[in-house]
């Protein structure tokens, strides 16, 4: 499997920001909720990336589980965004919280310990943590 991820987005019409996303064989709609001038027909972008950490999340412990055959029998994330202040660093800044829920009657305390640290370094937490590089490119054609 390829590291690059393609994903297309186009307006829709259907509200001022409604969009069609498209990836990997998969479409949904993105939206902004009303308050923003939308019409909250789909998940908004911040709803959308937070969901992109649950999501990978919640992979990355059932992989890591399944990988030493630790008795998991079920993994649930919750995320919150918000903007706000944070100590030590200048102005505003993006705050993801997440919780954990792992459930496994038979998991020790110490395998429960290591799935909440293998939480934190999923790939879409890292990617968060450390920044990314974008390019941003004109699509003209001519």
């Amino acid at each position: 499997m390829s590291d690059l991820v393609s994903v297309h987005v186009t307006e829709t019409g259907d509200s001022p920001f409604s969009v069609r996303i498209e990836t990997g064989g998969h479409a949904l709609v993105g939206d902004e909720p009303e308050a923003m001038g939308g019409a909250d027909l789909g998940p908004s972008p911040y709803q959308l990336l937070a969901a992109a950490l649950g999501e990978c999340t919640a992979m990355t412990v059932r992989w890591f589980a399944r990988q030493r055959h630790w008795p998991v029998d079920h993994v649930a994330v919750d995320v919150t965004h918000e903007k706000g202040a944070v100590e030590g660093r200048s102005g505003s800044v993006d705050i993801f919280r997440k919780t954990v829920m792992i459930r496994g009657d038979a998991l020790t305390e110490e395998q429960h310990l290591r799935l909440l640290d293998v939480a934190a370094k999923c790939p879409v937490h890292r990617t968060l943590e450390n920044g990314s590089s974008i390019v941003t490119l004109d699509g003209r054609t001519e």
